[in-house]
């Protein structure tokens, strides 16, 4: 009889701490789920913030073309109300690549009267330059 109850004692022990296991580990997962539930909303967080962050940049980098458009154009048109002659000094004392840069924006017929009024070795350097330039897309 003494063998039966303390073999009764054993199984209400291992029972008891079976269940303190079984809540420890229920309250563990809980803990364990609350913080995959934070890390999720920050995660979320984080993306909105990144995808606002890139709206930005692409918004800004649109800003930015618009201006740069803008600045080549008026100085095109600045190019193309000058006299050849004095667009050809101009651009002769600029890089090679900085005056193909500006003479590529400029009509074809006025590119021809400057090339003309230009030092020929200047001038096809600036014409070897703008034939390796992309074509412009419209």
């Amino acid at each position: 009889m003494v063998e039966l109850e303390r073999i009764d004692e054993q199984k209400q022990s291992l029972d008891s701490l079976k269940r303190a296991t079984e809540d420890l580990l229920r309250k563990k997962e809980a803990m364990v789920q609350g913080k995959d539930v934070k890390v999720d909303q920050k995660l979320n967080e984080i993306k909105a913030k990144e995808a606002s962050v890139k709206k930005m940049l692409d918004d800004n980098k649109k800003v930015l073309d618009e201006i740069k458009q803008l600045k080549a154009d008026k100085v095109s048109q600045t190019f193309a109300k000058m006299k050849p002659a004095a667009s050809a000094q101009i651009l002769a004392q600029m890089p090679s690549s900085d005056a193909a840069d500006i003479m590529s924006t400029l009509n074809s017929k006025v590119v021809g009267q400057i090339l003309a009024k230009m030092d020929p070795k200047k001038g096809s350097e600036i014409t070897d330059k703008l034939r390796k330039l992309p074509e412009p897309t419209k």
